[in-house]
């Protein structure tokens, strides 16, 4: 099954710690068969069966000379010619019952201490394959997919696979020992009782293949539910604002109520089919026992293929091994609802990391010359977004981009450190392709600040410093000042140790933008990208953060998104794009004059 190998492709990792759980298993096993073995002289010697004892005893053809009891009944069947012999045989065969579950148990826990960091380590294995996955994928995978969505395969999922496949691992290398070792001494007992019980195998596992056939694609279903609700809440919570101002708390909660509906139906289904799997094991197994009954009381009986000690133990071994079985039965079941949540992950652990590290990079130490687009273009699956783009950047200069919404102003930006790779044509670094250069080397050159400032819930200095090795206080504390953030960060209470909450929750907008520029600051990089960093902000903010800017914009070279045009009035050079092209281009007063466009963009913000 394709979701047990994607198990054991971190199950491998632990081959010794796999190797010493089987090896363990099967000692705990051997003597668990021996204990119950012993129960038939216990019974022989209770009920006065001396002459059975003795026949058992000089029984050493065939299958009975592999039957570790007969070497007890001969030894026993000595001892009962001496005076008290029965209480004393009665004592050796206690003790040695004692001795032998005493070693069945040793064995058993030594073997789940050794499993334990298997099952604990696939699962830390397979999340933070899937964290570093996440890590690595495409910024348009996440324009592309829900967050709920991957946040319930990074949870749910993960959870589902713990509770059913990872279980399953303990069951795999466990119960199928045990029921060949079991299955094995009811052969020696009686070869004629065991082949007529095999007759009933088939038709057992035929009944609950027919059973869990439809839980993979439930399982499918209630995942995908799940996901649904994640993203509803979600949304919720980032839009609280908004549907309170529109009043939309009842149509949030109808939404959310049917989606909750629909997983709570879905969810009924499997686990109604899942809790068949115990009743039915029931069913199955006292059906076959029933059977073994009245098929080895003939033996017994009218045969006498079987003595009544031998068979009294068949009974008890095999009601041992029923057990197992109804285990395997569950873990059928399970490993069909898991599948489900394994192919989600599975999907995710797949997806092409379309932006990849060369396999011999050359690492970009600085920044020298110019940044080049050559015919650069760029579609988003069958959306052609950027098409012919021709464009140089010098060094120290500031270019600033401007269009309409949709323009593709900050997919071009995005291009450069490599968030996307063009679909053809070539962007270039000192000459140099950027898909030639070390990804992390090439980030390492560039700075960005964006128009919604994204911080994370650790302190102040821990959001500036992000990133960076080995930064001391000095070093955060005059990235702040010349972001003109040390005014505002020293007034709380903790200073810099302040936690600044979710997604920056406890700062103002014009508080977390300067923190993010303070961020660029410390980073000190050589090519600066801004994008719509002031937008968003009141006009007193937006003086303060764009004070903040302009210093950290001196003797570098600066990339701008420029919603609001008063920013960009002194840029080098201004590219108006449209449609994914550029339509103009020029510095402020050329392309004034130019009356285009821009000209009519300007005269929309009444800038003078």
């Amino acid at each position: 099954m394709k979701s047990l190998r994607t198990v054991f492709r971190y199950v491998k990792r632990y081959p010794r710690l796999i190797a010493s759980y089987f090896t363990l298993n099967v000692l705990s096993n051997i003597f668990s068969v021996v204990s119950l073995g012993m129960m038939s002289p216990f019974l022989l010697l209770i009920f006065k069966k001396q002459d059975t004892l003795a026949e058992a005893a000089s029984q050493t053809g065939g299958l009975a000379r592999l039957n570790p009891i007969n070497f007890l009944k001969t030894y026993l069947s000595e001892i009962l010619t001496q005076p008290e012999g029965d209480i004393k045989g009665l004592g050796i065969i206690c003790i040695l019952i004692l001795i032998f579950i005493v070693l069945k148990n040793v064995f058993l826990y030594a073997a789940v201490y050794c499993l334990t960091p298997v099952r604990n380590g696939v699962l830390n294995d397979m999340r933070s394959h899937m964290y570093s996955k996440v890590l690595r994928l495409p910024i348009s995978f996440f324009n592309d997919k829900r967050k709920g969505d991957i946040m319930s395969r990074l949870t749910n999922d993960l959870s589902d696979v713990e509770t059913s496949v990872v279980n399953l691992l303990e069951v795999l290398f466990r119960e199928p020992v045990t029921i060949l070792l079991f299955f094995f001494y009811l052969v020696i007992l009686s070869p004629q009782l065991t082949l007529f019980l095999i007759l009933f195998l088939p038709l057992i596992g035929l009944i609950i293949g027919r059973i869990g056939r439809s839980l993979k694609k439930q399982g499918t279903v209630v995942q995908e539910k799940l996901g649904n609700i994640l993203t509803t809440v979600e949304e919720t919570l980032g839009g609280m604002r908004i549907i309170k101002a529109f009043n939309a708390e009842e149509i949030q909660y109808e939404r959310f109520e049917q989606q909750n509906d629909e997983l709570y139906k879905s969810k009924n289904r499997v686990n109604r089919r899942r809790d068949l799997a115990s009743p039915l094991g029931e069913v199955l197994g006292v059906g076959a026992v029933v059977c073994v009954l009245w098929y080895g009381g003939r033996l017994v009986l009218r045969d006498k293929f079987l003595d009544p000690g031998d068979f009294l133990t068949y009974i008890l071994v095999f009601s041992y091994m029923i057990q197992p079985l109804k285990s395997l039965s569950a873990a059928s079941y399970n490993i069909r609802r898991g599948a489900a949540s394994l192919e989600r992950i599975e999907s995710l652990l797949q997806e092409p990391e379309v932006v990849e590290n060369p396999e011999n990079p050359v690492f970009l130490q600085s920044f020298e010359k110019s940044i080049e687009f050559r015919n650069v273009s760029f579609a988003f699956k069958d959306a052609k977004i950027l098409e012919d783009i021709n464009l140089t950047i010098e060094k120290g200069k500031t270019i600033a981009f401007v269009g309409s919404s949709g323009a593709g102003k900050s997919t071009l930006v995005d291009l450069i450190p490599r968030f996307h790779d063009v679909t053809s044509g070539e962007i270039l670094i000192d000459g140099v392709d950027i898909r030639k250069y070390d990804l992390h080397s090439l980030r390492d050159q560039m700075g960005i600040v964006t128009q919604e400032p994204i911080l994370f819930n650790d302190t102040i200095a821990g959001n500036i410093s992000m990133g960076k090795e080995g930064i001391t206080r000095e070093q955060i504390e005059k990235a702040a000042d010349i972001a003109n953030a040390s005014s505002f960060i020293r007034q709380k209470e903790a200073g810099f140790d302040t936690r600044v909450g979710e997604r920056g929750s406890k700062l103002s907008g014009g508080e977390r933008q300067r923190v993010t520029i303070a961020r660029a600051v410390l980073k000190n990089p050589s090519i600066l990208i801004l994008d719509e960093a002031t937008s968003s902000l009141d006009t007193e903010s937006e003086k303060l953060v764009q004070d903040a800017i302009n210093q950290l914009m001196k003797n570098r070279t600066s990339i701008v998104i420029a919603h609001r045009l008063s920013t960009i009035k002194n840029a080098d050079e201004i590219i108006v794009l449209q449609k994914g092209k550029i339509v103009e281009r020029g510095n402020h007063q050329s392309l004034i004059e130019l009356d285009g466009i821009y000209n009519r963009l300007v005269n929309m913000q009444e800038i003078k």
